[in-house]
């Protein structure tokens, strides 16, 4: 039993080297310029290890980018537990946007997640971590009467589509603060759209 429980530990070290060296690596250069030796090397770990866990540099890739929604859907998470829905939603329009401008956000899952995992899967991903929230902040706002009537999907889309945008924009803005600020006016008009008068 003693056994399993090392080699546990030491396949959990060796994933968690390789997610922090990939991570690393991949704001610090694009996807296109790193290899899986470099990854491995940075890792104090073998090739064979990255393959091992991840299956190579793609693999490692994607694990890095969920890794990073997922700790931005636990933000916006966070960011919804008040009373009011409206300002709930406030909250996590501000926590989104403020994540935009961190630079892991912005290189990995912004200007390389559709380079090194295609446009399909990139939207697959990121889905599957924002549009639940997205959705979730919608039912609400339906249930405490603030949004006019319309289709809940279509309004969920809509409300994705502009944030996706937005951060995109964000993303290859000069002015980091700058785009911030404006970003943060315009989805807040757009969105104040949606509610009743």
């Amino acid at each position: 039993m003693a056994v399993k429980g090392l080699r546990a530990e030491y396949a959990e070290a060796t994933r968690s080297a390789l997610l922090e060296a990939g991570r690393r690596l991949f704001v610090e250069r694009r996807y296109s310029e790193l290899s899986a030796e470099e990854i491995a090397r940075a890792a104090r770990l073998t090739r064979g290890a990255l393959y091992h866990h991840f299956g190579g540099k793609q693999g490692l890739f994607e694990a890095v980018f969920e890794q990073i929604e997922a700790e931005l859907t636990g933000r916006l998470g966070a960011a919804l537990t008040g009373d009011d829905a409206w300002e709930d939603g406030l909250r996590a329009l501000d926590a989104f946007l403020d994540e935009c401008t961190s630079v892991p956000y912005r290189r990995i899952v912004l200007q390389e997640g559709p380079v090194a995992l295609g446009w399909d899967r990139w939207r697959e991903l990121d889905e599957r971590h924002m549009l639940g929230l997205v959705r979730g902040l919608v039912d609400e706002l339906n249930r405490a009467g603030i949004l006019r009537p319309r289709p809940p999907d279509l309004v969920v889309r809509a409300i994705y589509g502009l944030l996706t945008e937005i951060a995109w924009g964000m993303a290859e803005a000069g002015d980091s603060e700058q785009a911030r600020r404006d970003a943060g006016q315009i989805a807040l008009e757009m969105i104040s759209a949606l509610r009743l008068p």
